[in-house]
């Protein structure tokens, strides 16, 4: 017996609202390469229809106290604690990261909505009494309008999470276009959002590929955009948002590198290679994707880095002993297979080949999936493009160096400054790679230094564009605008014209 393919519709002002485009696109399981449904693509119309929708909704909305705004963030997230599992198995369905790897994603993504239970506190302006002589001076923050939010496959729960609890809670109504791969979650968390209080409007959905970002991009209504993707998309994203007069908030792509230094614990810096270059099948903009060997230690390290990623558990992600699940698209598993025979003829040594992995032993029906293994290279050198370019894949390469400081020369080359690592157990390198590294998200002995929902998440260089970090309060300034205000009343103001600049007195 087959099911038919689910349709996968919008959200607008509070329901579910079918396609009328005529677009859509089809939805698979990439663990058994079948069909589950067929997501309807926006039109510039039902883009409009979205973004007058939260228009209409932003007067009243923005007109409530933060407090009031705060109390229908704690009972959404009251409900996303309580479906948090059901969130994670429609992104093992539609993405194919392990059930596990996604339980993790919506906690981190519920972590942003607590941070902004705290609106009340995070919207506090400043007070000077007495700036100058009878008068006082006060700044406030206020809502932008209309805010839209655009986001890529990897993290279908979470990345948005980075986005429309913050800017909802700081009064802003909200437009949001998930990526068409996996787009389901984003239709729960409309409906437990309403289910939570939140007025009709405030929150919407729209399905959709590049026809609906242009439409967003250029709606007269739309005052911000933040997104998360590849770096060519996040420059076009900027570039077009700026060009109508919008803020943007622009992510973009990484080659991320850690850097293993000759004292480094062996078995838990392989520990965590192995779980940041092959988590989630490396389909992470944080995910470690070059080992920096530094002196002697790749010839201890290498050998276990090949006999862990031999010994991968490459299963369907709903088998809970999975390690690693299939890649997310026909697509990816070939524009990796190509990077992969790239290395091979650009001269790195192969020493793990992840596409000979057979994919009926990743579970029962998988034959038909997009499965790899883990793949690992020694000797890469610079000029490869394996080295160069982001693969978004399970793919590991090591290049060696002779130094620490040839290390930190090496990652402060690269076009792309999202998020590194070093591994060493010496304090004085571990200030110094902190201080002396261009790079945006620095873990010391940690493999993904994610911060939390209070620091902020956003790299340096290609990787990013804008000027302000996603969440935390860097997303409270990007999501509100400034207002200062100063005061004095007719007893304390002179007769007469000023002509002066004011200074204080």
């Amino acid at each position: 017996m087959t099911t038919e393919p689910a349709n996968i519709d919008h959200y607008i002002h509070g329901r579910v609202r079918p396609g009328a485009s005529g677009r859509a696109q089809r939805v698979t399981n990439p663990a058994t390469g079948v069909v589950t449904g067929q997501v309807a693509l926006a039109s510039a119309t039902e883009v409009d229809a979205a973004v007058q929708s939260a228009a209409a909704a932003f007067p009243a909305w923005s007109n409530l106290s933060p407090l009031r705004r705060a109390r229908v963030m704690f009972k959404f997230l009251e409900l996303l604690n309580r479906h948090r599992d059901e969130l994670a198995h429609l992104i093992t369905a539609e993405h194919g990261k392990v059930f596990t790897d996604a339980q993790g994603e919506v906690t981190r993504g519920i972590e942003v909505v607590e941070f902004a239970c705290g609106i009340p506190q995070l919207l506090k302006g400043d007070y000077t009494e007495q700036v100058s002589t009878g008068i006082d001076n006060w700044t406030m923050r206020q809502p932008l309008g209309v805010v839209a939010g655009v986001t890529p496959f990897n993290f279908p729960v979470m990345v948005p999470m980075w986005m429309f609890p913050v800017a909802i809670a700081c009064g802003n109504t909200f437009v949001l276009k998930p990526s068409p791969i996996d787009p389901s979650p984003s239709l729960r968390i409309a409906e437990l959002f309403k289910e939570a209080g939140l007025p009709d409007g405030v929150f919407n959905v729209v399905q959709g590929d590049k026809e609906a970002v242009d439409a967003l991009l250029e709606h007269p209504d739309v005052t911000a955009v933040s997104f998360v993707g590849s770096t060519p998309i996040a420059n076009y994203i900027y570039e077009t948002g700026a060009h109508h007069g919008k803020r943007v908030q622009a992510l973009g792509g990484a080659k991320n590198h850690m850097v293993v230094m000759p004292d480094a614990d062996i078995e838990r810096t392989v520990d965590a290679l192995i779980g940041a270059a092959y988590g989630s099948a490396g389909e992470r903009c944080m995910a470690i994707s070059v080992a920096v060997l530094v002196g002697d230690v790749a010839d201890t390290l290498v050998p276990r880095l090949v006999e862990r990623t031999q010994a991968l558990k490459v299963l369907d992600g709903e088998n809970l002993d999975a390690e690693m699940g299939p890649i997310v698209t026909r697509a990816a598993h070939e524009r990796i297979t190509g990077y992969i025979e790239q290395g091979v003829q650009e001269g790195a040594t192969l020493l793990v080949d992840g596409r000979g992995f057979d994919a009926n032993q990743a579970g029962p029906n998988c034959g038909d999936g997009y499965w790899m293994g883990g793949t690992l290279f020694d000797n890469v050198t610079p000029e490869m493009r394996i080295y160069q370019e982001e693969i978004f894949g399970p793919v590991l390469a090591c290049v060696r160096v002779n130094d620490f400081a040839e290390a930190v020369d090496l990652v402060n080359a690269h076009e792309f400054g999202n998020g590194t690592a070093c591994y060493t157990s010496d304090g004085n390198v571990a200030r110094e790679f902190a201080r002396r590294i261009q790079v945006g998200m620095v873990g010391i002995n940690v493999p993904i230094p994610v911060p939390m929902a209070w620091h902020g998440f956003g790299g340096w260089k290609r990787s990013l564009f804008g000027d302000m970090h996603a969440y935390g309060e860097e997303g409270v300034r990007f999501y509100t605008k400034q207002k200062s205000i100063m005061q004095r009343w007719p007893q304390s103001i002179s007769k007469g014209a000023e002509f002066a600049m004011p200074t204080s007195q």
